[in-house]
């Protein structure tokens, strides 16, 4: 059997222009609130554009001894040159959690696939 895993890319976001970077503190207070961004290109900028962009990420937390992660959110940039409007790859939401886990992104890229990152979180 083919699983979507299969077909899922890493790397260094320093490095690699299509790994998404995800902007969250190490250390966080339960139930407290903070501000969770996901990027593309921080390092190396992605080409934005109707012929080569980022089409979506979709953000997910796994809590610790959880069986299966939680969808944060779901970004979609459809603006990608048409009327001359561009989309940048940035997505902000406010997140509070209470328990330790890792949050994890997804990104699309037109042409070259799918992509994710992870980043453990600690819930104090």
């Amino acid at each position: 059997m083919k699983t979507l895993g299969q077909f899922l890319q890493t790397g260094d976001w320093k490095g690699e222009k299509h790994v998404p970077v995800i902007h969250a503190p190490e250390k966080v207070k339960a139930g407290e609130g903070f501000d969770l961004k996901v990027s593309i290109g921080d390092e190396i900028k992605h080409p934005n554009t109707l012929e080569h962009h980022i089409s979506w990420f979709k953000v997910f937390f796994h809590p610790e001894n959880a069986k299966f992660p939680v969808e944060i959110g779901d970004f979609k940039f459809t603006a990608h040159g048409e009327g001359e409007v561009l989309d940048e790859p940035v997505a902000l939401t406010n997140v509070k959690l209470n328990k330790s886990g890792t949050i994890y992104a997804v990104s699309y890229c037109n042409i070259h696939g799918l992509w994710e990152n992870s980043k453990e979180i600690v819930v104090e």
